[in-house]
């Protein structure tokens, strides 16, 4: 069969040689493309005669997948498969197995970094010492004694709720069911209505779907504590960007830590949150770590391989 990896995995190419030498050495042809494309053409034309096409977190629209004559497979190196056309996988029966678990760590940290940025004024204080500023007007807060509300306590969650244990706060968290990995964590599972009332800080870890899209929307805005701080490293799509907005600028919120968007970066110009008020913006970096990209590369391979073998692993429903 022939395997086709079509962008880069934030590894040397040393080390995709080496992943895939398992592949080849089982009688299966290898292409690697070291150049990453959004262009859906240029997607088709690497795509062709490929039964497994391996991708990480660049669009792979239905109308690619509908083009692959030869596609059985796609391995995503991304927790997310939203950005694969899935309905038509769906119709070509095609597998989809995704990077599940490689960037929990990473993830994770990066909250509680956002978190500590907003409260502490991390960005602020940078600006004040660069321009012979003083510790005027940064007065900060500590994340101990707070409350802390997980929504969605998967596998990201209950890291990110561990570590914030860890700094002494309070940790709610709410699922559609009941998690035992939560409990373990030490996470307190409420309504969505009480932990939005209660928590300081809100941090979102649920996938986007179309029961998500939108879901954290100016009501649920609205319900959350007066002066709490909302952080997102989860998906974009989620929340309601402009209402988020909305609420810093008027003082409702506190303050915002924001690692993913409507879109991927580049922000286009007037992009709400990129002026609003006590907001922390990264560039969709959370999943982005020296670790979490060797740990990827090795799942992803792995994917391939049991895919391969009849056995196939991280199998997601579509």
């Amino acid at each position: 069969m022939r395997v086709a990896l079509l962008e880069p995995l934030g590894v040397s190419e040393a080390t995709i040689r080496e992943l895939a030498a398992p592949i080849e050495a089982a009688g299966h042809e290898f292409a690697y493309y070291d150049e990453k494309t959004t262009d859906a053409a240029e997607l088709a034309r690497r795509s062709a005669g490929a039964n497994v096409v391996m991708i990480a977190n660049s669009p792979y629209p239905a109308e690619v997948v509908r083009a692959a004559d030869a596609l059985k497979m796609i391995a995503v190196a991304f927790t997310g498969i939203d950005h694969v056309g899935l309905d038509a996988c769906r119709e070509r029966g095609v597998t989809v197995c995704n990077c599940a678990g490689y960037s929990d760590v990473s993830v994770a940290e990066l909250t509680v970094g956002l978190a500590i940025d907003v409260l502490r004024k991390v960005v602020e204080a940078d600006a004040s010492a660069r321009t012979h500023g003083t510790s005027a007007g940064l007065v900060g807060r500590e994340i101990s004694g707070k409350t802390v509300g997980i929504v969605g306590v998967g596998h990201i969650g209950c890291a990110a709720g561990r570590l914030f244990r860890a700094f002494g706060a309070r940790v709610l968290g709410y699922a559609r069911h009941e998690s035992a990995a939560a409990a373990d964590a030490g996470i307190e599972q409420v309504s969505l209505g009480q932990l939005l009332a209660e928590s300081d800080i809100v941090s979102l870890h649920v996938p986007l779907n179309d029961s998500t899209r939108g879901w954290f929307d100016a009501d649920k805005i609205s319900a959350m504590r007066d002066g709490a701080v909302l952080v997102n490293c989860a998906r974009g799509a989620i929340v309601d960007n402009d209402a988020l907005a909305a609420a810093l600028n008027g003082g409702k919120l506190s303050g915002a830590g924001i690692d993913v968007f409507d879109m991927e970066p580049p922000l286009p110009s007037g992009y709400a949150l990129a002026s609003a008020k006590n907001c922390v913006l990264t560039p969709h970096v959370a999943y982005l770590t020296e670790e979490a990209m060797q740990r990827r590369a090795k799942i992803e391979f792995g994917n391939v391989e049991s895919w391969l073998a009849g056995i196939p692993t991280n199998v997601c429903a579509l």
